[in-house]
């Protein structure tokens, strides 16, 4: 076939071509403003009644007071006080090491034979990493305790693997001691 489209006619509908995407870009932009003004906002004071702080000074209008807590299920249950709950792991990894057999095997025998207490499996990170990626990591640190335990003739139904990811840190720092203890299962019975 022959091509008919001259160079100078090529180059005028590449040009027509930018001009729209670039007036596209403009209007979607453009769209994206908005006519409030923040500093110009009404503002107003919702406090309490008369304007003035709350009972405590915070400001939030609500007498804390009248005010319960929060009750999570597990939370107020005594934990076995000669038992070690906790399994750390090194950087980037969820193998379970040798030296936690012993704890992993009181836990074992106590949930045993205590069949109606459960034991939530609590996978932690360290900070490094993207955040998607420690919640699958801790996911599978929990995953791992639970086989352990499992092996060791634990019932399916007593265990809940769980992940925090870096979101519950155990040490607040950012060298190897605070990274060391942040890679961690926490064994929370219910």
């Amino acid at each position: 076939m022959n091509n008919t489209s001259t160079p100078a006619a090529q180059r005028t509908t590449s040009q027509w071509a930018f001009r729209l995407g670039a007036l596209i870009l403009v209007a979607s932009l453009a769209a994206c403003g908005s006519s409030v003004k923040l500093d110009e906002a009404p503002v107003e004071d919702r406090n309490t009644t008369t304007g003035q702080a709350g009972q405590d000074g915070s400001g939030s209008g609500v007498d804390p007071r009248g005010v319960t807590g929060v009750q999570v299920p597990g939370m107020d249950t005594e934990q076995p006080a000669a038992l070690s709950r906790i399994v750390y792991f090194d950087y980037d990894s969820f193998e379970v090491r040798a030296e936690y057999t012993a704890a992993l095997e009181a836990n074992a025998r106590y949930l045993k034979a205590n069949p109606n207490r459960k034991v939530a499996l609590e996978g932690h990170t360290d900070e490094r990493g993207g955040r998607e990626y420690n919640l699958a990591l801790g996911q599978k640190r929990a995953e791992a305790v639970r086989r352990s335990l499992a092996l060791l003739g634990v019932n399916e139904s007593q265990m809940e693997p769980v992940s925090f990811g870096e979101e519950k840190p155990a040490a607040m720092g950012m060298d190897e001691t605070s990274y060391a203890k942040n890679r961690r299962v926490e064994m929370t019975y219910r």
